[in-house]
């Protein structure tokens, strides 16, 4: 057979008997030693005179057998459900209760996750063997608390986000309630709260409401990046009761103390409240000739029964000391506070009293001191409430109240510096939505 034949009968085999004959060349050529420069360099002219070979065979560096990675950390969101705690929480994440003692115990933030309520986020970032490096909780929508971990201990601290402020204006006209006017007029329940706790010196709103009355605000809108995210303070108000109005305005002291006054500076507080618990009705009235309803006979009743359900929290009317904090047949559980020398208030039949209120105890206007029952000589849930002056009783919806402090003299001028604009543009809206409505 000639060579033009057998190239052609078997070409493959030619071709991986030259790849052979190569690599052996080249693997003798390289096993020689190399004994001087000259040779070195007659070395690297034959390496570069012999023809290439075919490409390396190269392993992908993934295909190799590679160390294991360090799990990534990661971030998980849990929603707070009904009945949750954190230590359920962090059980049903698979969170250690060693970190969850430590979180809680973490000064002066930590004691705050006990107070967790159905609907907030808690947002977790975890190594990968799930141990927590770090909560954020935003009990508020402008403030978080985030917890970091700082070796075996958390390091907690409080952001604030300051929104963008606004100011609008709402008013609405009663027809059925305060509450039904407000939502109708785009304002939550809180800030109708809010309006109502501004004026109840003045205007009793279970008792005194009637159809047309009216109100106008002036208040904060808080914006987050553009959005809407809810209602700040309110500025100032107007409310038409019967007839009759009464005008306040905000105006935060150099102090830092915010409180709310009539454009003459005169403090909307009093140094009392009228009606010490939120009632559902008067289930009876100040009546020194009252028959009593268990012992069908002529008993002076010398204050007024506020009908509400079991449990309501019971306020103080006003700052003062604790006199009595006991119980007796008639009266069940009673407090007894003094306000200065001249006056004193009752509370009675509750159906427990408040934690931390005993004689001597100190209580300012608005403290919880009790709660509604029905304990002592009583027919139903109701707080008896009774007002003394100078030691004889006065029926509490009628005695005049002394007023709160007005603002200072020394302020007199930065008060009506910072109120008299909100008043006028109060008025202006006012002015401006009852001339749409008069068309």
């Amino acid at each position: 057979m000639d060579s033009s034949r057998f190239f052609a009968a078997y070409p493959l085999g030619i071709a991986l008997l030259c790849v052979c004959l190569c690599a052996f060349g080249i693997v003798r050529y390289e096993g020689r030693p190399n004994t001087d420069a000259d040779s070195a360099g007659a070395q690297s002219a034959a390496a570069s005179s012999l023809p290439p070979l075919l490409p390396a065979i190269v392993t992908p560096v993934d295909l190799l057998p590679q160390p294991p990675a360090s799990p990534a950390d990661r971030s998980r969101t849990v929603i707070v459900q009904p009945g949750d705690s954190l230590a359920l929480i962090f059980n049903r994440e698979g969170l250690s209760a060693q970190a969850l003692h430590r979180l809680v115990n973490t000064a002066p933030l930590g004691a705050q996750l006990a107070r967790i309520a159905p609907s907030e986020e808690f947002s977790f970032l975890l190594d990968g063997d799930n141990r927590l490096l770090s909560l954020s909780y935003s009990p508020e929508p402008l403030r978080t608390l985030k917890f970091s971990r700082e070796g075996e201990r958390f390091r907690g601290e409080e952001l604030i986000v300051e929104p963008q402020r606004t100011t609008a204006y709402k008013h609405g006209m009663i027809d059925h309630s305060l509450f039904t006017a407000s939502q109708r007029a785009g304002l939550p329940d809180p800030v109708t709260m809010e309006l109502a706790q501004i004026f109840q010196w003045d205007i009793d709103f279970v008792l005194d409401i009637r159809t047309g009355d009216s109100f106008y605000v002036l208040l904060e809108e808080e914006h987050l990046e553009g959005e809407f995210i809810g209602f700040g303070n309110i500025l100032a108000a107007e409310f038409i009761n019967q007839g009759e109005s009464y005008r306040a305005a905000r105006y935060v002291s150099p102090d830092g103390d915010a409180n709310y006054f009539d454009p003459r500076g005169q403090s909307m507080r009093k140094a009392f409240i009228r009606a010490p618990v939120s009632f559902t009705r008067i289930s009876s009235n100040f009546n020194l000739r009252r028959k009593h309803p268990l012992w069908n006979r002529s008993m002076p009743h010398r204050g007024i029964d506020y009908a509400a359900p079991t449990g309501t929290p019971i306020m103080a009317s006003g700052d003062g000391v604790v006199a009595k904090a006991s119980k007796t047949r008639a009266n069940g559980n009673y407090v007894v506070l003094r306000h200065g020398e001249q006056f004193v208030t009752k509370y009675l039949h509750m159906s427990r009293i408040a934690g931390g209120i005993r004689a001597g105890k100190r209580v300012r206007q608005g403290d919880t001191i009790g709660y509604v029952g029905a304990t002592g000589w009583a027919t139903g849930p109701h707080l008896h409430y009774e007002f003394l002056v100078n030691g004889v009783h006065q029926n509490p919806r009628t005695v005049t109240l002394p007023d709160a402090e007005p603002v200072p003299a020394a302020e007199a001028e930065r008060f009506r510096a910072s109120t008299a604009p909100l008043l006028a543009s109060l008025s202006a809206h006012r002015d401006k939505s009852l001339l749409v409505v008069g068309r």
